[in-house]
């Protein structure tokens, strides 16, 4: 048994000690450290999750900051061990420990005492770190291996459960540091949590594209042939307005994924072939595979 589990821990050190990895492991640490210590503790701000929580009993208690990161983690890193991955337990230990250093060693003066400046730009620092470390398989706050959990055992969105989880603890903030505080710990957060969705998913994150349109086969030789994009077609009927209830039409219902840097310039191209054209968009957390290989590559 033993043997099983140490040798599934240097798999998961392996993995961890790829060149970009490191590189982008460190970094994360860095910035996030630089987050902390010149914006966020200067300025009493806050973030959610356990990091939040570990700053709020630092600034209640005055309890060591890396201590409660260290505690407040434990619990989440055995079960991310034996319920998720031994490697992102590993990695996030490492990226964990690498943290509570640079906190215990790294001095850094507050860099502004500008409310507005720390929520958006500590955030935004804050942000890129934590992709960073996400990038590379590891997780740098409990919350994020609680989320995955969740998600797999009742079924709600990641959203959700960091909607749950993080205003109980703003409520808890408003009540002990003030509204003002809570506030702009609330900035912080969320500038920081749309970073982490660009650094994570990138300004290429994929869009699902769905349109109707009686001049189908001008739309799909658009995407196809002016785009080089791939398309799935499923046989629909249009028409059911009101007042012509009985009034259809069989048409083609085209899907096809795009990203958003994509998503203006075709929309704009299929209303100029059709005017009348119906079409709505959805975001796509995840797509693999078919003609979606070559975006990926670079």
């Amino acid at each position: 048994m033993s043997n099983s589990i140490n040798e599934s821990a240097v798999n998961a050190m392996q993995s961890l000690l790829t060149l970009s990895n490191l590189i982008q492991l460190l970094l994360g640490v860095i910035l996030v450290v630089f987050a902390l210590k010149g914006f966020m503790i200067p300025n009493h701000f806050l973030d959610g999750g356990i990091i939040g929580i570990s700053l709020l009993l630092h600034e209640i208690y005055g309890i060591n900051l890396s201590l409660c990161l260290i505690i407040g983690n434990i619990g989440f890193l055995i079960l991310a061990y034996k319920k998720i991955s031994k490697a992102l337990a590993i990695k996030s230990l490492v990226a964990i420990i690498l943290l509570v250093v640079g906190l215990e060693l790294v001095h850094i003066e507050a860099v502004t005492t500008d409310h507005i400046l720390t929520a958006i730009f500590g955030g935004a620092i804050l942000g890129i770190g934590i992709g960073l470390i996400i990038r590379t398989g590891a997780a740098i706050d409990g919350s994020e291996i609680l989320v995955v959990l969740t998600r797999q055992k009742i079924g709600l969105s990641m959203s959700e459960v960091i909607i749950i989880m993080n205003t109980i603890l703003f409520l808890i903030i408003a009540l002990k540091l003030g509204i003002e505080i809570a506030m702009f710990s609330i900035i912080t957060y969320f500038t920081a949590a749309k970073m982490i969705d660009y650094v994570v998913d990138g300004v290429e994150q994929f869009t699902a594209l769905t349109i109707i349109s009686g001049q189908s086969e001008l739309i799909k030789n658009i995407i196809v042939v002016d785009f080089g994009k791939g398309i799935t077609v499923y046989k629909g009927e249009r028409g059911y307005l009101p007042g012509m209830i009985d009034i259809k039409n069989d048409c083609d219902i085209i899907v096809t994924i795009v990203t958003r840097l994509e998503l203006l310039n075709i929309k704009k191209a299929i209303k100029d072939a059709d005017p009348n054209a119906f079409l709505y968009v959805n975001t796509v957390k995840e797509a693999s595979g078919g003609i979606l290989k070559k975006l990926n590559a670079h």
